[in-house]
């Protein structure tokens, strides 16, 4: 293929947001195993998940009997290959979207990506959702949890860094892992409010949580 023009993938919903990737071979695997042309390292996603292959048509998109289905423009791929066009959403599981640009296509500043995003304006404890403010404000547990998850986004938070962060009054022992799991569950549906779309917060278990902000 040297010297022609290649589709790519461009992932615009899930991690890794943003990154591209050319599919410059006859045959791209797609999965969560290091050996995958295209990795994506989420436990929803199999080892071996989807494979794009190149035909004398043009390009098509097999699912390798993945356990959370690929799907595109929102069908699922199931036991018969998908032939991909330009512009075409692949959804890998329920946690990565990624845009299919034809070889032929002008790569797009943005593919339908919606406006998102959490800002807070922390002296008036202010929150937006997108550019649109949270209303009504959040309590002080939930805008303190809010902070924390902001100030180390992309990490992983454990229940103890939590607890220090949003009851710093309390002795650990003191505060339960219902309680923790009733604050997260309460500031999603708060931030879900706004933004039904899109997972801020993920529950990475025997760890804690963490907040994939885009």
């Amino acid at each position: 293929m040297a010297g022609q023009e290649m589709p790519m993938l461009v992932v615009y919903d899930g991690m890794p947001a943003g990154q591209r990737w050319l599919v410059d071979q006859d045959s791209v695997t797609i999965g969560r195993g290091s050996d995958c042309d295209v990795v994506i390292p989420e436990r929803q996603v199999s080892r071996y998940h989807a494979r794009i292959e190149r035909d004398q048509d043009g390009y098509v998109i097999y699912d390798l009997g993945s356990k959370n289905g690929t799907f595109v423009n929102g069908v699922q791929v199931g036991d018969k290959p998908r032939r991909l066009q330009d512009g075409d959403e692949i959804q890998i599981a329920l946690c990565v979207k990624m845009g299919f640009v034809g070889a032929d296509a002008t790569l797009p500043l943005a593919l339908s990506e919606p406006e998102r995003g959490i800002e807070v304006d922390r002296a008036a404890r202010r929150v937006f959702i997108g550019g649109e403010e949270l209303a009504p404000a959040l309590s002080l547990a939930q805008f303190r949890l809010l902070e924390l998850l902001l100030d180390r986004a992309g990490e992983v938070v454990s229940r103890e860094d939590v607890i220090a962060a949003v009851w710093p009054e309390e002795e650990s022992f003191g505060i339960s892992e219902q309680a923790i799991d009733a604050l997260v569950r309460r500031l999603r549906e708060r931030i879900a409010s706004l933004d039904p779309d899109h997972s801020y917060i993920a529950t990475v278990r025997g760890h804690g949580f963490r907040l994939d902000n885009r």
